[in-house]
């Protein structure tokens, strides 16, 4: 049976307190772990191969700066193409900055809008396919207030069909959902233990 990714990634053990709370809503668990293998893992990754799919991950959770997502993206990233593995490591890098940021459409919201840095990969460790989608997962990360037609255009240009497209979405919208619940839940487990810790102090005294 596969691990529980988000029980893997907040450091969950079998057993603990966490589990159990974990335990108490169990169709949305099932339905995130179903959503991970749909995304990640498909049985027809079509034209958005299983690698490109990791790929993507492990930029997403080092834009979030998660580390033990990223140790886990990447490993999955690298059992399929090491040197790719590299190179997103050094474009996430070159990416990283806080958000959400950009400019607001609607009038009211404009006194709310803040400076934005449109980035794009300038290495050449990737094709301009990747190369596309990175660009588009930075935007959506960092900058989806500002996301258009345009930016859908460009994927295209690069060879991504309709289909891929809304993969892609789908894949970055559910990376943010799974990478914050699982830093909540860690933060939620650390904050646990140390509640625990002083009880048990006080009790000893």
């Amino acid at each position: 049976m596969t691990a529980d990714i988000i029980d893997l990634l907040a450091g969950i053990t079998p057993g603990s307190p966490l589990a159990a709370v974990r335990a108490l809503r169990p169709q949305a668990r099932t339905n995130a772990q179903r959503s991970f293998e749909a995304l990640l893992e498909p049985s027809d990754a079509a034209d958005f191969p299983v690698a490109e799919r990791y790929a993507i991950a492990a930029f997403t959770a080092r834009l979030h700066g998660f580390d033990g997502a990223t140790a886990f993206y990447d490993d999955l990233l690298r059992e399929e193409d090491a040197a790719r593995a590299d190179a997103i490591a050094v474009l996430a890098a070159d990416a990283a900055q806080r958000g959400p940021v950009g400019a607001y459409r609607e009038p009211g919201l404009a006194g709310e809008s803040t400076p934005a840095v449109v980035w794009h990969p300038a290495s050449a460790a990737v094709d301009d396919r990747l190369a596309a989608a990175l660009a588009h997962t930075h935007l959506l990360v960092f900058r989806p207030r500002e996301a258009s037609p345009q930016d859908l255009r460009q994927l295209t240009d690069a060879g991504w069909s309709a289909d891929a497209i809304v993969s892609l979405s789908q894949l970055v919208a559910f990376l943010a959902f799974q990478l914050r619940l699982a830093w909540g839940l860690r933060v939620l487990g650390q904050s646990t233990s140390a509640t625990t810790s002083q009880a048990l102090e006080g009790a000893a005294r």
